[in-house]
């Protein structure tokens, strides 16, 4: 080894020393952080001196000798001040989501606060005579509100903050109620489920026709043919079907891409892949079917799907079992096994 006088010692944290200058055969014990002194131009590990050699008698304390055994080349282990972050640098473009690099991104250039998008209200609201909460009897005829939980938990997921209006039973003046109480609590968007198809007793869009405007009621997709999209004053409100499939799917398409714009996200829709079918899947009715599917890596460094469960619009539980939605196009009857397809990423599908 090459035999150096150590003159000096610079902790962490420590300011620079006038006095601490590196000269010919000469080196300074400095610990991970320090600034470097003057005259140096290498760091070398601990590890590869002889430090250790004595452990009785520690070399490399100021005015000892140190043993180095590997070659040092010029910056070897130094950090040039400023290599993250250039001086008039952009340190995060607009739209960045703020996670965890990114907040310590912030810290390490003394920002304790930045502009944000406002996390959107988003009221959730289940209509229905036939609707009950949880832990209330269940009597004949009536089923859970399952759409409120499904809804709110995806307002979360998407970047909203659900605001539970309960449930409004089919009546103008209870829903026109509750529809004044979503305008009191300063909500963004107002998500309806049911009351959207042309029965009697289907009020949402008498509600809209009543308190606001209609933009559109029906969209040529399954599931979630019945749609409602109009405002109250100037809250949107997007009316969703009853099925607890065809509003979860509607919301997908349409309610989360609403939330996300209002984030600042650029990218609104869900991720997609495409994937090789393993079984037919009919798709009777041309509408573009949103199918419940799992998809899985197929070992060539592609994805294959299959169509998970009962594909109908109240069947919860393939859902539930789902990674993904399999996207039929509305011009094609079926799609054939081997057929190419696009895959909506359900959010946590690589979980």
């Amino acid at each position: 080894p090459i035999h150096l006088r150590v003159t000096g010692e610079i902790p962490a944290g420590a300011a620079p020393d006038p006095e601490h200058v590196v000269e010919a055969g000469g080196a300074i014990r400095i610990m991970t952080g320090a600034p470097m002194p003057p005259g140096a131009d290498a760091v070398v590990r601990f590890e590869e001196t002889d430090e250790f050699a004595h452990p009785s008698n520690r070399n490399g304390r100021a005015g000892q000798d140190i043993g180095v055994t590997r070659a040092a080349k010029p910056w070897d282990n130094v950090r040039a001040a400023g290599e993250d972050i250039h001086r008039g640098s952009l340190v995060l473009v607009k739209g960045s989501i703020l996670r965890a690099a990114a907040l310590g991104l912030l810290a390490s250039v003394n920002r304790s606060t930045v502009s944000v998008y406002r996390q959107p209200r988003v009221a959730v609201l289940s209509t229905g005579n036939e609707v009950v909460d949880l832990d209330e009897q269940l009597r004949p005829g009536k089923i859970r509100n399952s759409n409120g939980y499904t809804l709110a938990a995806m307002v979360a997921d998407a970047g909203g903050i659900p605001i539970s209006l309960g449930i409004a039973p089919d009546d103008l003046s209870s829903l026109t109620s509750k529809l004044a109480q979503a305008r009191e609590e300063s909500i963004d968007l107002i998500l309806t489920s049911g009351g959207v198809s042309l029965g009697d007793y289907d009020m949402v869009k008498d509600a809209l026709q009543a308190e606001g405007q209609i933009a559109l009621w029906q969209v040529r997709m399954k599931p979630g043919k019945p749609l409602a999209f109009g405002h109250i004053q100037e809250t949107p409100l997007l009316g969703l079907p009853g099925n607890p499939v065809a509003a979860a799917v509607s919301f997908l398409q349409f309610g989360r891409p609403a939330i996300r714009k209002m984030l600042g996200h650029e990218r609104l829709t869900l991720a997609t892949i495409q994937a090789t079918l393993t079984h037919p899947v009919n798709n009777r009715g041309r509408r573009r079917h949103y199918v419940r599917a799992h998809f899985e890596s197929n070992g060539l460094g592609g994805y294959s799907v299959r169509a998970i469960g009962d594909q109908g619009a109240g069947v919860l539980s393939s859902l539930a079992q789902s990674n993904g939605l399999l996207v039929i196009p509305e011009e094609v009857d079926e799609a054939g096994a081997g057929m190419v397809c696009e895959v909506q990423l359900l959010p946590g599908a690589f979980d």
